[in-house]
C-alpha cells in the first residue's frame, strides 16, 4: 500500500513545476475557503527542492491563505443565507461548522489562531469568523500570525533538514501517510461528539 509515496513522487514533480508558486498561491488561497488539500502539501517538497526560495515560498503561501481567509470571512459575513449555507449542507461540514461556533463561545478570538497554526480545517473557522461577525481587523491579524509561524515552520524545517531529512521521508512517508490519516479520523470522531 504504497499510496503516499507515489503521491509525494507526484507532488515534488510539481513542486520543481515553473508555475509551482502559481499553483502554491491559489491552493492557499482556496483552502482557507473551501478545498481539502493542506498548503504544507506543496509548501514542504517546493522548500524542499529550493531551500534558496523556501522564504518566499511560506511567503507567498501566508498572504494567499490570509488573502483567502478574508475571502472567506466575507463570505460568511454577506452570503450566508444564499451561498455559503446550502454549500456547507452540500459539504457535510455542518456539525463542524456547530463545533466552530462552539469554540468562538469558549475562546473568542484564539479559535482563530489554533485553526490557523493546527490541522484543524481553517476554513471551517474563517466562514465562522464571518457568520459570527467577528472583528475584522485582530482575524487578520491573528490569521497572518498563525499562518505565518505555520507555513515558515514548515519551510524552516525543510532548509534545516535538507537531502537528510528528504530521504528519512522518503523512507517513511507511507507509515506517515496512514498514521497522519488516523489521527484525522480520530480528531473526527472527538470532534464530532
Amino acid at each position: 500500500m504504497k499510496i503516499f509515496s507515489r503521491l509525494y513522487r507526484q507532488v515534488m514533480m510539481w513542486a520543481v513545476h515553473r508555475h509551482a508558486p502559481v499553483y502554491l498561491s491559489l491552493n492557499s488561497f482556496v483552502e482557507s475557503i473551501f478545498w481539502p488539500v493542506p498548503v504544507d502539501v506543496m509548501l514542504a517538497p517546493m522548500a524542499l527542492s529550493k531551500p534558496e526560495r523556501a522564504w518566499h515560498y511560506a511567503a507567498l503561501a501566508t498572504f494567499f491563505s490570509v488573502l483567502g481567509a478574508a475571502f472567506g470571512y466575507l463570505l460568511g459575513y454577506a452570503l450566508w443565507e444564499p451561498v455559503v449555507q446550502p454549500f456547507i449542507a452540500t459539504m457535510g461540514y455542518e456539525g463542524k461548522m456547530a463545533i466552530a461556533r462552539q469554540w468562538f463561545d469558549e475562546w473568542g478570538v484564539w479559535v482563530i489562531f489554533i485553526a490557523s497554526f493546527t490541522p484543524i480545517p481553517y476554513k471551517v473557522f474563517t466562514v465562522t469568523a464571518g457568520l459570527l461577525q467577528m472583528a475584522f481587523l485582530p482575524f487578520l491579524l491573528i490569521s497572518l500570525v498563525g499562518r505565518g509561524l505555520r507555513f515558515f515552520l514548515v519551510s524552516g524545517l525543510m532548509v534545516w533538514g535538507g537531502v537528510r531529512m528528504e530521504r528519512k521521508l522518503i523512507q517513511y512517508i507511507d507509515i506517515l501517510g496512514w498514521l497522519c490519516l488516523a489521527a484525522a479520523v480520530v480528531a473526527y470522531l472527538l470532534l464530532r461528539n
